[in-house]
């Protein structure tokens, strides 16, 4: 055993250094055939010295504890028994690592034997996973990972979290890799939990204790303080890098509780999207109007906007000028929703009535609006209506809405949400609130729309019994009210046409505003009643 360590030369002695006299010239040595066979040789000498080494069993290990205990006592010197471990250190850790890396060739080499697609097939499976499971594939095998590295790979990039634990770096990567082959991007921290791998989309609902996720608007706000997400107002600066080969073909852009997005990010980010049909917006700190003249500037195929305001009922940016350039600029919308913003009546109709494939529109906890923009919409395709939480929302214009709904306007609509936590808005009286859907012609309703969902959730103090009782004696139908509060669906799409009623053709509905305070009405507003004219 000690004889087959002392042929180590460099572990029994250090190596002396030549005298610079002495160094050859490095042509020499580049041309010398003399010196190229001294080279096989002691890579020869090397094999056949480390096959003699791996060729030793298992046995012989407490024997080379042994030797190597007696070569370093052999040290006089402490200096020189330290360089001996550290060189037996250097020399195990190469060998380990030099196993390692041949165990990981072998085993790629053995993956894409026995992996049952071709490569091109296993691309289009990874295309399909989520990018949570992308990442687990990418880090089984080699084989895997330059599977993954395929840009279809990175199509879909979803990077939504619970918690902050991504970085810049780690989008701008991803959307690298994508290049000109990406189609979504998802990024930002969720309100709670949720299946971030599914394709179900996740449902908000400011100040809405029964929303989806599981998760009220308080303790949503709660968590934003404690947690700071890493990202930055540079996260989807790689959108517009390579030329803007990566945004250009976007097409689904979700952003949640990004805090340190800014205004001019997110414009940055939307002008390198020129594709983008879809966009959701959820709690970062921009302004609507500067959001809604870039997409007016740069997104001409939109065909849904979620914008869900991180501070509700404070936002008054949008301005009737602007919501005519979205209507014109944007014609294939179909689903619209803005909720927690000062949207007034009149900014609501330009919107409503505007866009001819509106098909959803959500207000929730919109701040002004009273319902008055619901008179003389004229022909449109909406299905859904969402009110949810609108404060000043009235009493009267509710049952006007649903009165013309009875007589055949809306012949599409399937499905209203007048819920209100804090009540409707009495007529004549400002300060007094409704708390009973008693005003609702709900028998005449379910018999023209048997299948049509309406939920009218008020609190407690207001009562459902008379409704009941209506249902349950004069209605023959399955249809209750409990699972109308119940049975809130979320879906996206709508289809809603109307005919032309005494409630659209309502030339009174200009100065319902005028007896509510905080209200602009349309007579002091002149400029914008010309654009409305327009």
């Amino acid at each position: 055993m000690d004889t087959l360590l002392l042929h180590f030369p460099s572990m029994a002695k250090p190596k002396q250094k030549r005298p610079c006299c002495s160094s050859p010239d490095p042509l020499t040595i580049s041309h010398s055939p003399r010196v190229s066979n001294s080279r096989i040789d002691r890579h020869l000498d090397m094999d056949s010295l480390l096959e003699s080494f791996l060729g030793l069993s298992d046995s012989s290990t407490v024997s080379l504890d042994l030797s190597f205990d007696r070569l370093l006592e052999s040290r006089a010197c402490d200096s020189d028994q330290s360089d001996m471990i550290d060189r037996a250190l250097r020399l195990g850790s190469a060998l380990l690592e030099a196993g390692k890396r041949s165990a990981r060739k072998r085993a790629s080499m053995h993956n894409a034997v026995v992996w049952a697609l071709p490569p091109d097939l296993t691309i289009k499976v990874f295309s399909m996973l989520d990018t949570q499971s992308l990442c687990y594939a990418t880090a089984a095998c080699s084989f895997f990972h330059k599977c993954a590295m395929d840009p279809s790979c990175y199509a879909n990039i979803d990077l939504r979290t619970i918690v902050p634990k991504l970085n810049n770096v780690v989008v701008s990567t991803m959307i690298q890799r994508a290049g000109k082959a990406l189609q979504s991007v998802k990024l930002g921290i969720v309100p709670g939990p949720t299946s971030l791998g599914s394709s179900q989309p996740l449902v908000y609902t400011i100040r809405n204790s029964t929303d989806a996720s599981g998760f009220s608007w308080n303790d949503k706000r709660s968590r934003q303080g404690k947690e700071s997400s890493v990202l930055t107002r540079s996260c989807l600066t790689s959108l517009s890098g390579d030329n803007g080969a990566p945004g250009a073909l976007l097409r689904r852009l979700h952003l949640y509780n990004i805090e340190r997005m800014d205004n001019a990010a997110l414009c940055t980010a939307l002008s390198a999207c020129p594709c983008l049909l879809d966009l959701e917006i959820v709690g970062l700190h921009v302004e609507l109007r500067q959001t809604l003249e870039s997409v007016s500037k740069h997104c001409h195929l939109i065909e849904r906007l979620h914008f869900e305001s991180s501070k509700t009922g404070r936002d008054d940016s949008l301005k009737v000028p602007t919501c005519g350039d979205l209507v014109n600029s944007c014609p294939h919308l179909s689903s619209l929703a803005l909720k927690g913003f000062k949207l007034h009546d009149y900014k609501a109709r330009v919107l409503v009535k505007g866009f001819r494939k509106l098909k959803y529109v959500d207000f929730t906890t919109s701040y002004s609006i009273t319902g008055a923009f619901l008179k003389n919409l004229g022909g449109n395709l909406l299905e859904v209506l969402i009110l949810r939480d609108c404060m000043h929302l009235k009493e009267v214009e509710v049952a006007r809405f649903l009165s013309a709904v009875v007589a055949g306007d809306f012949k599409l609509l399937r499905n209203l949400d007048v819920s209100n936590r804090e009540g409707l808005a009495s007529e004549g009286d400002w300060y007094r609130r409704c708390y009973s859907p008693s005003f609702i012609p709900l028998k005449q309703l379910l018999e023209e729309r048997p299948g049509f969902l309406l939920l009218a959730e008020f609190p407690q103090e207001g009562s459902f019994t008379e409704v009941e009782q209506m249902i349950s004696s004069d209605v023959n139908s399955d249809f209750s009210l409990a699972s109308q509060i119940s049975s809130h669906t979320s879906d996206g799409s709508l289809f809603m046409s109307s005919s032309e009623s005494s409630y659209n053709s309502d030339q009174g509905s200009g100065n319902e505003d005028s007896r509510d305070p905080g209200f602009i009405t349309y007579e002091e507003s002149s400029d914008e009643v010309d654009f409305l004219c327009v």
